[in-house]
């Protein structure tokens, strides 16, 4: 019996397999076999491609987890979207997944920013006419760093996750995501302006945040070392070491940004657990943290729409509108490595693992490393905010917050690889999004030629390293990605109807069909 049953198996996946071109009705194979067993098998006939690669399920549908002999079983409770193929098992483990997400979307900067940011805040007249730098000087990091610019980041992985793995789109391009509004216009001047806006888009955010964190792997690097040559010389030499790194990772493709990823978040929680436990502010970090973060949720309809429009300080100005146009900039790299990323992640998947991975981890980088210094600032054990003011120097504070740490050493041996491997993450992401660019057409799985990317690596390179050479126009460029940011803005809200019309329409045809 075990024997007919196994042909029985055998011939039903044969028969199933079995595709005539000229057949356009489904084939279904039934077998019965001991203990009232059946086998089903059926074909899929049709004519013409049905791209059916977005696959819904609804709530109350039974689920099991398809591994082993006793898998899991459940009834949904929610509906579901994958992108991907029906049960495709995830294009990358959790944790991998994860970690290229949070590193790819933010740069060196959020080490930069997570020591310093609240002392910049605490400086600045707005803040006091607020309150006490205890209350509000955690709470503005917190603001600007976590739930709306990642809002930005997976608005957009979600429509380019579904133009790349749902419609199959070859032209993996900014323009190619709001066809579904253009229509044939994406092909004429609309679409190249598109993409020629995500392009300076590309430069300007990857020279703007070269310009922010790097004088810092400078400072520390002549910390550690006291080398007798130019600050200007070791920023180059930064920047050379972290080219060699991303181009490194880049050209193993996926799999080496993923190992890099993986390095890159070790020394990122290492550091952060470090100082949690190490320093000697522990409790005051996470009172402190607890409380910012609930002053953030309980005002953040005010802090989102707040604009001075007296112009008494100028500060949504200085701080929430730049951070807005910064974190757009970024919008044409991140979200599109994201989306290609998520291939068999479900859209609340990438939505809740984008905000877990990515929220989360920002806003513990913020409460640990902030409110470390500044439980030493208002305990009266350092006076950093005394030493910016007298200084202008927010990279010789930070090496002073830094120092106050145990084994100092090394912990800025660590930051300085930390900061490498964010850089070296953010980059890879965009040189392989502007390699993309550079095809007419890319199939799906294919990637661009290794040459291409390797053009990339150095070009991205070397516009931070011209900017050395000119101070005052690295400064500017914040101001470029202002400027940026406005059209991209623009962009960024006809890729998300773009997508929310195509969606509508792909299920219109997936009903149809059945």
């Amino acid at each position: 019996m075990r024997r007919i049953q196994k042909w029985g198996i055998a011939l039903a996946a044969i028969t199933a397999g079995t595709q005539l071109n000229t057949t356009e009705a489904c084939t279904r194979v039934v077998y019965q076999g001991k203990d009232n067993t059946v086998l089903t098998a059926r074909s899929m006939d049709w004519k013409e491609d049905t791209r059916t690669n977005l696959w819904i399920f609804p709530r109350g549908m039974k689920r099991n987890g398809e591994i082993g002999k006793n898998p899991l079983e459940w009834t949904s409770k929610y509906g579901s979207i994958v992108l991907g193929e029906p049960n495709e098992k995830p294009k990358y483990p959790f944790f991998a997944w994860g970690a290229m997400m949070f590193t790819c979307g933010l740069a060196a900067d959020i080490l930069f920013y997570s020591f310093s940011e609240w002392v910049l805040y605490a400086t600045d007249p707005h803040l006091a006419e607020m309150g006490k730098v205890q209350e509000w000087a955690g709470v503005y990091p917190l603001f600007h760093w976590s739930f709306i610019p990642w809002g930005f980041y997976l608005v957009l992985a979600v429509a380019f996750g579904f133009m790349l793995h749902v419609r199959k789109q070859n032209r993996q391009k900014y323009s190619e995501a709001c066809r579904p509004i253009l229509g044939k216009h994406t092909d004429g001047w609309p679409g190249r302006i598109i993409d020629l806006l995500a392009v300076f888009a590309l430069l300007a955010g990857t020279a703007t945040t070269f310009s922010v964190a790097t004088p810092l792997m400078g400072s520390l690097i002549w910390e550690l070392f006291h080398v007798e040559i130019g600050r200007v010389t070791i920023d180059i030499i930064i920047l050379f070491i972290t080219c060699f790194v991303y181009t490194y990772s880049l050209l193993h493709g996926f799999k080496g940004i993923s190992k890099l990823a993986n390095v890159c978040i070790y020394l990122f929680f290492g550091l952060l657990a470090f100082v949690l436990l190490f320093g000697g502010e522990t409790r005051y970090i996470i009172e402190t943290g607890l409380s910012s973060l609930g002053t953030m949720v309980q005002n953040f309809i005010g802090l989102s729409t707040f604009t001075d429009p007296l112009r008494t300080s100028h500060f949504p100005q200085t701080w929430t509108i730049y951070y807005w146009a910064y974190w757009m900039v970024w919008c044409v790299a991140a979200p599109f490595f994201i989306g290609n990323i998520s291939r068999g992640r479900t859209v609340r998947q990438t939505i809740l693992g984008g905000y877990g991975f990515g929220v989360g981890s920002t806003i513990v980088s913020f409460i640990v490393l902030g409110n470390y210094s500044m439980g030493m600032q208002v305990t009266g054990k350092a006076d950093f905010i005394a030493h910016f003011l007298r200084t202008n120097d927010i990279y010789g504070m930070i090496v002073e917050i830094i120092k106050t740490l145990p084994g100092a050493p090394v912990i800025m041996v660590v930051v300085l690889l930390t900061m490498i491997a964010f850089y070296a993450t953010s980059f890879d992401s965009i040189a392989l999004t502007a390699s993309c660019y550079s095809y007419h057409r890319l199939e799906e799985g294919q990637q661009p030629h290794k040459l291409i990317q390797l053009m990339w690596c150095i070009l991205l390179i070397l516009l931070p390293i011209a900017l050395l050479f000119a101070e005052s126009s690295m400064t500017n460029l914040q101001s470029v990605s202002i400027v940026a940011a406005f059209p991209i803005g623009i962009v960024i809200v006809m890729i998300a109807a773009s997508f929310l019309k195509d969606a509508k329409k792909y299920r219109e045809e997936l009903n149809l069909k059945e």
